[in-house]
């Protein structure tokens, strides 16, 4: 007991204040998610600028990428929240197994999706029976699945070091892979100076030359430093007790994230079959999610700061810390939201036609982000609410709420929406429907977990 203690007083996440703790860490990460999520509008803004078929090709491997990011941001949201509670109790020694054991899963995942890149061609006849749109479709997601190791490896690093509150160092990984990739987009698309021009074969290689250097940068900062966690050889050997901790938390987290693959791939389905008279809703789903992640990827940078803060002091049985930083997450996320909704109320047409060569969707996706952006501030608390269950071990209940919001409710209500008004324009509302019922269940399963995990918690030191 005394030990850990003494190793609470010596972590931050145990003693300084919350607010500026939550500051320190959330900042580098949100800076480092932003510079993210600007390289994926770009990526979406140079394939824009060869042809809308492009980007439409693109918009359609979206749902594997999303697939990808799933399974390694699902395993490594595992791995996190694992080494933070390990930590928040002393044990560092368990930390150390969890980090190099979630790294040995992250890499065997990696494998699968590299062995599925050679049969992904039927994937996109499932959209369009264009073989022009499938080649191009294909030619792209294989050079992304062919070396998506660099992105699983370099996801699990930089949890590591999230885990132990050195954020600072996990934002240089995120900046170098991002700014390489910006760098390289235009470069290799239109075969500026010496380079070739590849057109979406050049943004799919810009991207993984991106993840590979920001992988080896996040090994170099994981060994190359004394840090409370390491890795070591004898710790990759399987441990069956610290797979299934990582993955009661990382399971429950690639089904919630992999559940909105499934949601995008419903919504293509919905736009290229039940709605193939109307046009655009492709093109313009694929443009939506890239552009919102320009709001929602620093939501996601300080929920992940509050995801270590929150499980840090759950394991130091400290209650008034983990309320403080389920607040501070709330009010941050709302008032980023707000903000998000504001611009995507005002300026839908001016975004929209950046990414619209021939003016085509721009009076679509007009409306899209005008109705969609209505349901943001609802996605607000869900979010909070949602990482808090994972922190304290309840991932389950995170994906019973992703279920609910994307399979249960939003792809029902678009496919109804989508046979009974046949239009575009009023499928977007299925959005506002998902994230309302998605917090109701949420504030539901808040008030159990408030009294089955947290409410018996001693107060513990001043916040």
């Amino acid at each position: 007991m005394e030990n850990s203690i003494n190793k609470t007083k010596q972590n931050k996440m145990g003693v300084m204040p919350v607010g500026r703790l939550m500051f320190g860490m959330a900042v580098p990460l949100v800076v480092s998610m932003l510079v993210q999520a600007f390289y994926n509008v770009v990526d979406s803004f140079f394939v824009a600028r060869i042809g809308n078929s492009e980007l439409e090709a693109v918009s359609l491997a979206y749902p594997i990428q999303m697939l990808m990011i799933s399974v390694s941001v699902g395993t490594a949201v595992g791995m996190n929240a694992y080494i933070s509670r390990k930590l928040g109790a002393g044990d560092n020694a368990a930390a150390n197994k969890g980090a190099a054991n979630g790294i040995m899963l992250l890499f065997i995942s990696s494998l699968v999706f590299v062995i599925l890149s050679f049969v992904i061609r039927p994937f996109f006849r499932i959209f369009t029976g264009d073989a022009t749109l499938v080649d191009l479709g294909v030619r792209y997601l294989r050079i992304c699945m062919l070396f998506c190791p660099g992105l699983f490896i370099q996801l699990g690093l930089e949890r590591i070091l999230q885990s132990m509150g050195k954020n600072g160092l996990a934002m240089l990984t995120q900046l170098l892979g991002a700014i390489t990739n910006i760098i390289l987009d235009p470069l290799l698309i239109f075969g500026i100076g010496p380079f070739p021009q590849l057109g979406v074969e050049g943004a799919a290689i810009a991207t993984v030359i991106g993840q590979w250097l920001a992988m080896g940068l996040a090994l170099v900062l994981v060994l190359g430093k004394s840090h409370e966690v390491r890795l070591s050889y004898k710790n990759f050997r399987p441990c069956g007790e610290t797979v299934r901790e990582i993955y009661r938390v990382g399971v429950p987290s690639i089904i919630l994230q992999a559940i909105g693959s499934v949601m995008n791939i419903g919504m293509n389905t919905i736009f290229s079959r039940v709605l193939a008279g109307e046009g655009g809703g492709v093109a313009i789903m694929g443009v939506y999610f890239k552009v919102q992640s320009l709001i929602f990827m620093p939501i996601f940078g300080v929920t992940n700061a509050s995801m270590s803060i929150i499980a840090y002091n759950y394991g130091a049985k400290n209650r008034l810390r983990l309320i403080r930083a389920w607040k501070l997450t709330l009010m941050i996320t709302l008032a980023v939201m707000f903000v998000g909704m504001v611009v995507f109320q005002i300026f839908p047409d001016k975004i929209i036609a950046l990414f619209d060569k021939d003016g085509s969707i721009t009076s679509g996706g007009k409306a899209a982000f005008r109705i969609v952006s209505l349901s943001f501030m609802l996605a607000a608390a869900s979010i909070t609410n949602s990482i808090t269950f994972g922190a304290l071990g309840r991932g389950s209940a995170s994906m019973v709420m992703s279920i609910l919001r994307q399979l249960g409710v939003l792809l029902p209500a678009a496919l109804i929406l989508a046979l009974t008004f046949k239009k575009v324009e009023a499928v977007w509302w299925s959005f506002f429907i998902a994230e309302f019922a998605a917090l109701a269940f949420s504030l539901f399963m808040l008030r159990r977990v408030w009294k089955k995990d947290i409410s018996h918690l001693p107060d513990g030191a001043s916040v």
